[in-house]
């Protein structure tokens, strides 16, 4: 099925949405205790049960305005729902705030078991959305698994060491930050390996 073009800030609201969602309420109930058919749950394990129908529910919706989820997405949703419920069922946050370092962990071995085989999977989930030479995509794949390295031990260095409040502040805010700053960044200093809006017109004539 062909992917439905929708309004940018409908999709960014649908993308993060859930995300915001998570850290507000957790916010509102992080000192608050409640107690579900006889078991006592802190605001952050009730906050997280909540975060999963939000955050399938969005999907839900982009996928009816779009007609397609990304890998991405999917595993995302996945690894949310998987932690979300060993959470609950051991009534520990642990298991959720260890699903980020999985999630970046995971990111960076699939993107390293390409650099090996000498591919960019990344090229392979993007090349339609931006246009760039082979080289290009080899920098960009090495780069990118670098950092969801990095951020995978970020997040267990943050979630081992600082406050329930520390780490929902840095997973909210400043872990997208960095990845969108890094990507950012990427797309200046690799302008060289994308083709020039002659080039693309000149193809499209082709």
């Amino acid at each position: 099925m062909a992917e439905r073009q929708i309004n940018g800030w409908t999709k960014q609201v649908l993308e993060l949405g859930p995300t915001i969602a998570f850290f507000l309420l957790y916010m509102r109930i992080r000192d608050e205790s409640f107690t579900i058919w006889g078991v006592d749950y802190s605001g952050f394990i009730v906050a997280t049960l909540a975060f999963v129908p939000i955050l399938l529910g969005a999907m839900a919706v982009l996928w009816f305005l779009t007609g397609k989820l990304s890998r991405m997405q999917i595993f995302t949703a996945f690894m949310v729902i998987f932690f979300g419920a060993l959470t609950a069922w051991f009534n520990d946050e642990r298991f959720f705030k260890m699903k980020t370092t999985i999630v970046y962990g995971c990111f960076a071995a699939l993107l390293g078991i390409g650099l090996a085989r000498g591919r960019s999977f990344l090229e392979f989930v993007m090349g339609e959305m931006l246009p760039m030479a082979q080289e290009g995509w080899m920098i960009l794949t090495r780069r990118l698994t670098a950092l969801f390295a990095g951020l995978a031990i970020a997040n267990e260095v943050v979630w081992r060491t600082m406050s329930t409040d520390a780490w929902v502040k840095i997973e909210t805010f400043a872990f997208p930050a960095v990845l969108f700053v890094f990507l950012w960044a990427q797309i200046v200093t690799l302008q060289k390996y994308m083709p020039s809006d002659e080039e693309e017109d000149s193809s499209k004539a082709s």
